[in-house]
């Protein structure tokens, strides 16, 4: 019964898995701030947390972080059942894929918020985290912060003085920190956009026998 949905469940586990392992080893072994350079300023492992979601963005306080987790919970939920749907239904293998990738690039944050403010001490400038700390995790269930790292300032420099409200202030491009779950989502949402009018063909139907 499961062979079906094979493709899926082996695309959900390579992202969770390669999303997971680079989010622990980057909790347990670094404190927060930039870590290396790969090529280059414009393109860095910044260790961060973000409270909350994807890039960097947050949705403000407690309650807001509450919210935002459990929405993902139901979004995840909601991403299983349809992935259910468009197997059965037939559809393109690689709009499967897109939205298993979709599906594993939010399951992946929501094991950060989930657990990792149990599991782990808090992470600073100063020291790395520490798992299973005898003084407890930093945060309740749901409320940890999502492990990011991959950061790219392509170029920057400043707004020309005579732009309205951001005029003479200083910009980065892309200024977001984001993980590999981010990708896995984006990359999903992009091929969709992108390859549109290949994946959602009508179907055709049979033409009745004369």
């Amino acid at each position: 019964m499961l062979h079906k949905y094979k493709l899926p469940i082996i695309t959900v586990l390579l992202v969770l898995i390669i999303d997971q392992s680079i989010k622990l080893y980057i909790k347990s072994h670094y404190p927060t701030g930039e870590i290396c350079r790969i090529i280059g300023n414009w393109s860095r492992i910044t260790f961060t947390e973000n409270p909350g979601m994807a890039f960097g963005l947050e949705l403000g306080g407690d309650y807001g972080k509450l919210a935002l987790s459990l929405f993902r919970v139901l979004a995840v939920i909601a991403g299983a059942i349809y992935i259910k749907k468009i197997i059965n239904d037939g559809e393109h293998k690689t709009f499967i894929v897109c939205v298993s990738l979709i599906l594993a690039g939010a399951l992946g944050n929501i094991l950060d918020s989930a657990f990792y403010g149990l599991l782990f001490s808090e992470s600073n400038d100063y020291e790395v985290a520490q798992f299973l700390s005898t003084n407890g995790g930093y945060a309740g269930f749901l409320q940890g912060h999502v492990v990011d790292m991959f950061y790219f300032p392509m170029f920057e420099g400043r707004f020309p003085t005579w732009l309205p409200i951001w005029g003479g202030e200083h910009f980065e491009f892309f200024s977001a920190i984001f993980n590999f779950a981010d990708m896995a989502i984006s990359f999903g949402v992009g091929i969709i956009l992108v390859f549109q009018k290949t994946l959602f063909k009508p179907k055709q139907s049979l033409e009745p026998l004369q």
